[in-house]
């Protein structure tokens, strides 16, 4: 553990020295983040998820600026210029753009005119210049450095070479920079500006033809349009500050008096910052605007992803997919409680076929051999035509029919994973059984999927994907293993996200329990070739194992926690299973009796809430949703009408709704909470929330919604 992390991560997270500590120590050791803040909660003083990953991600970063040192230190020192004090200072500095600024004058650069000055022997008279001794004549002085065979050919050409030094010199001044990054800090304007020519090309950007306001407003979706505009070659972005007092300033800090000699370092300085200073600092902050708004829009788009996530799922019951289409048909799998495709088949209701008596025989026939207990229906083409077509047919009313999400189906279905899982059928066929598998557990169907594909957030393709795949894969880890997963039913896909395991683990244990059948209990994970002690530790946890002989393998009690549970049985005269089933039991018991060094309250809390509902789903129930029948396309809408709706995607600027109508509308945020204001969307609705909306417009040209919330809701549904 590099104990040097400690306090810079103590300072910039606010958690206490030794929580870091123990965090850190943890993080080393090989721990996960989904195990330290579930299993760990004594050694961190409770630190949850997020915290955590703050750590975690904190660590990351100095370890990459650690890296940084060294490679900075190895590169002054090969040039000799290496003194024990330029080597402190870059070791006790933790600033990214401190450390760049520090290194900036030994870094290797392409040849520049100072460079090419010095070659010509001009540094000397830079050094005069700088003194601004306005007793040495000028020219005098400048004519000693005249030397044609070098390429100096007159003291004009001396003069200039020696300004270029001066320029370069101001410009790798660390005063200077912070001067011109502190005026940028708070006056630098965004501006947005039409490319001449391009008008007919950049319609969809014409919010920002003309568009100007203070960087430190602009919010990260304005900031990463524009940007988007700049890179298609439609807009040009820049950002503004006042040149002239700026440089003005700049040159306060260099010339002294108003002598010839002062003349030349004032030139060089107003150079040095037209030149140089302002295009590198100017470039610093897009660079840094845009990594902000990289993350304000990173930070939606996981929110938005375990919120889908985490969507309620219908459980293991038989059910009927249906991927929607007009032409093509509708393509109809019927499912297993656990997924497996039993029947496939494609009917055709819609024009241009309109095969509407065999397609609703065929549905009815189906639901009656396979037993369905719900209908999943695909929202795109077609959906709402096949919903209005399947709750018309003469079917038990005790089937549910549900209006499935399929964004990143096709992504799905094109997929190695759908190939693997199903060899012998097209993209069709996979393209339902995952609509159908999303209604049964949205969780474990999704995260075959890129999340990136799976459209719930603004501008993902804009995003540094580093940036993005990181943070999307820590929210489907944290998904996973908050829920937990059946050992015996999960994917190799699933469970690879389980703390500890990864593809090779999750692949082994599917292998062996191909071979030689059910996990009867978590002991037995310790014959999967490869998963060691280390991993079992990890892993079992988040690994559930119904009808197995120990009834807390099918809860998060973990393993190590067995002998306390088993003695409070004991001390009870009764077992385990009578303690799961007994809340008279389980009220007699004085947790403060059973803490121990390793073991303290807050452990032993979490496991009196596993025995009251062992396994429980942390996901709420799935509630039913219907469209209004009045709307079927975007034509059918107007000015106040007030429908239901359910929240598709949330944005810094506000709420996407689905009102079934193919496109979907917008509620501003200045528009959520009529008469409140309302800073983050994501605080007051969330995906998959239902709610009433009225309409305020209709752009039919732009095939654009404008709504407001009529009625907030307060329930989520299968979106």
């Amino acid at each position: 553990m590099n104990a040097q992390y400690i306090p810079i991560i103590v300072h910039r997270t606010g958690l206490r020295a030794s929580q870091v500590e123990n965090c850190v120590k943890l993080l080393d050791s090989g721990a996960t983040i989904p195990f330290i803040s579930r299993y760990r909660k004594e050694s961190t003083l409770g630190m949850d998820e997020v915290q955590v990953t703050a750590v975690s991600d904190l660590l990351e970063q100095l370890d990459e600026m650690s890296s940084r040192k060294d490679t900075i230190l190895s590169t002054i020192e090969s040039q000799d210029k290496l003194t024990p004090e330029l080597r402190q200072r870059i070791l006790d500095c933790w600033d990214a753009t401190q450390l760049e600024d520090i290194y900036a004058p030994y870094k290797p650069h392409r040849k520049t005119r100072a460079d090419i000055a010095i070659e010509q022997g001009l540094e000397p008279l830079a050094d005069f210049l700088e003194k601004q001794n306005q007793y040495i004549p000028l020219e005098k002085e400048a004519a000693k450095y005249v030397s044609p065979e070098k390429g100096v050919d007159d003291t004009e050409a001396a003069l200039n070479g020696a300004m270029d030094i001066i320029a370069q010199r101001v410009s790798l001044d660390e005063s200077a920079r912070n001067l011109v990054r502190s005026t940028y800090r708070r006056e630098a304007r965004i501006t947005s500006r039409l490319i001449r020519g391009k008008e007919a090309d950049a319609q969809k950007f014409r919010d920002w033809f003309d568009f100007s306001e203070p960087l430190s407003r602009c919010a990260s979706h304005r900031l990463l349009a524009m940007r988007r505009g700049e890179q298609e070659g439609l807009l040009r972005v820049s950002l503004d500050i006042d040149d002239e007092r700026t440089s003005d300033s700049l040159a306060k800090r260099y010339v002294r008096g108003k002598s010839p000699v002062s003349q030349c370092v004032d030139d060089a300085v107003r150079d040095s910052y037209y030149r140089l200073l302002q295009p590198s600092v100017e470039n610093e902050f897009a660079a840094a605007s845009k990594e902000k708004a990289d993350a304000e829009a990173i930070s939606i788009f996981a929110r938005n992803l375990e919120q889908l996530l985490m969507a309620s799922p219908l459980g293991e019951k038989a059910v009927m997919g249906i991927d929607p289409g007009f032409r093509t048909g509708c393509k109809v799998v019927c499912l297993s409680p656990q997924g497996d495709l039993l029947h496939n088949e494609a009917i055709f209701p819609h024009p241009p076929v309109s095969q509407t008596r065999q397609a609703s025989a065929k549905i009815e026939t189906l639901v009656e051999q396979y037993h369905i207990e719900a209908i999943a229906i695909g929202n795109g083409t077609a959906g709402r035509e096949t919903m209005e077509f399947v709750q018309k047919l003469h079917i038990p009313r005790s089937v549910q029919v549900f209006s499935v999400n399929e964004d990143g189906a096709s992504i799905y279905s094109a997929s190695k994973t759908a190939r693997d899982e199903f060899p012998d059928y097209d993209v069709t066929v996979r393209g339902a059984v995952s609509i159908g598998r999303r209604l049964m557990d949205p969780l474990a169907e999704l995260v075959k999927i890129d999340p990136s594909s799976i459209g719930v957030g603004q501008y993902q393709k804009d995003v540094s994907q580093t940036g993005l795949k990181h943070s999307l894969d820590q929210t489907v880890v944290s998904c996973v293993n908050r829920v937990g997963v059946n050992v015996n039913t999960a994917s190799t896909h699933l469970l690879s996200y389980i703390s500890g395991l990864g593809p090779t683990l999750a692949h082994n244990i599917v292998e062996y329990r191909s071979k030689n059948g059910p996990f009867r209990n978590r002991r037995q994970l310790l014959e999967v070739p490869r998963l060691g002690p280390k991993a079992y530790e990890q892993a079992a946890g988040f690994l559930r194992i119904p009808g197995s002989s120990q009834p807390l393998d099918n809860s998060a009690v973990h393993p190590e926690s067995y002998a306390v549970v088993e003695k409070m049985a004991t001390d009870l005269g009764c077992s385990v299973q009578d303690l799961i089933e007994s809340k008279e039991l389980r009220d007699r018991i004085d947790i403060q009796r059973y803490v121990t060094d390793k073991t303290g309250i807050p452990t032993l809390t979490d496991i009196m809430a596993e025995l009251e509902k062992p396994g429980r789903d942390p996901r709420g129930p799935l509630r039913k949703f219907e469209f209004s029948s009045e709307v079927h396309t975007i034509e059918d809408l107007h000015p106040g009408m007030e429908l239901p709706g359910i929240v598709s995607n949330v944005t810094n600027f506000g709420a996407f709704v689905d009102v079934g109508v193919h496109v979907k509308g917008l509620i501003h945020i200045s528009k959520l909470c009529p008469g409140k204001y309302v800073k983050d969307p994501t605080q007051v609705v969330s995906i998959g929330q239902q709610l009433m909306v009225r309409v305020l417009d209709v752009d039919l040209s732009r095939q654009r919604i404008a709504l407001e919330t009529a009625e907030q809701g307060t329930g989520t549904v299968q979106a």
